[in-house]
């Protein structure tokens, strides 16, 4: 389904409205900062970390991990900055983003669009020259697909821009695996797709509860333009594929018991939070009671818990 977005404001709008905005070199800087979206990169950083343990099957020379992470902050930080850059149109009408750097007016759109370029060309040099190329081409990969393909293309106009816009997100797994041997095999795609298959019911719930904000803009997040019942359907039979996956690992030789105890137990403890979701939905429950948020911080708890599980299992093996 496709909705029109909403008009982009006049170039120069919000520059010119926040001209008078006090600008104070501290707050400056934590403006720049926050254009990375730290808390993000943190989760992208679990995921990336506990694959390069995987890879080396112990643990990895440290000064790559450090460089790798380095490389990883810049290139996502760039992404995120670039998408606010061509976000503040909306931004600027949601609650949840009220507060953004160009929205404020601390950060301007011409000096946020040049962070974000120049943070994507320093993140590709330092992952070619320090890590290895093909790190670096799955880097700048992951931030093109997030600002052109699910930013510019998918976010306004399609109900599924979370699910296949969620495939930058799945990209550090990949990095994080080539950075250790310069090369990919089964066991990253398995990962890929374990986060692919947790990014719409990770994200989901908290559209569900911000779904005005979205409604008010004209972004289609599935919440948007379909029943609670049918969103909790639809976490629920993408939560039964991520666990399912989450399980390959194994059979295919690349962990044991460890991981596999963890997966299951917290897989398991997902899916009871998933189907109680769709069993307050079914009942027509709303507000508070829904309690859909529930998921959406179990969500973070199970992909931190799974991926520690990945670091540590090669040392009780």
């Amino acid at each position: 389904m496709c909705v029109t977005a909403v008009e982009s404001r006049p170039a120069g709008v919000l520059g010119e409205s926040k001209r008078s905005v006090h600008r104070p070199f501290g707050a400056r800087v934590k403006a720049f900062v926050a254009l990375t979206k730290p808390r993000i990169i943190e989760l992208l950083l679990i995921t990336t970390v506990p694959v390069m343990f995987l890879a080396e099957q112990g643990v990895p020379d440290l000064t790559l991990v450090l460089l790798t992470c380095v490389g990883g902050y810049l290139s996502a930080g760039g992404a995120n900055a670039l998408n606010m850059y061509i976000d503040r149109d909306i931004d600027a009408l949601m609650d949840r983003t009220s507060q953004r750097p160009l929205v404020t007016g601390m950060v301007s759109p011409r000096e946020c669009l040049a962070f974000g370029i120049g943070l994507a060309v320093v993140s590709t040099l330092l992952f070619g020259l320090t890590v290895n190329w093909l790190s670096a081409w799955l880097s700048l990969g992951a931030l093109l697909f997030y600002v052109v393909v699910y930013t510019m293309i998918l976010k306004r106009r399609t109900s599924q821009n979370i699910v296949w816009g969620g495939i930058a997100g799945c990209m550090p797994v990949l990095i994080g695996w080539s950075a250790v041997t310069n090369s990919l095999t089964w066991a990253p795609v398995i990962l890929f797709l374990v986060i692919f298959f947790w990014t719409p019911p990770h994200y989901w719930p908290l559209s569900m509860k911000v779904k005005e904000d979205y409604a008010r803009v004209g972004v289609p997040m599935l919440p948007v333009i379909a029943s609670n019942k049918t969103v909790a359907k639809q976490i629920v039979l993408y939560s039964w594929v991520m666990v399912a996956v989450s399980l390959l690992l194994t059979p295919l030789g690349y962990t044991g018991w460890f991981y596999t105890l963890v997966a299951v137990v917290a897989g398991g403890w997902w899916l009871w939070e998933a189907h109680a979701l769709q069993n307050r939905a079914k009942a027509e429950v709303t507000g508070g009671k829904l309690k859909e948020m529930r998921l959406f911080h179990w969500s973070i708890t199970y992909v931190s818990l799974l991926f520690v599980a990945i670091a540590v299992d090669p040392f009780l093996r």
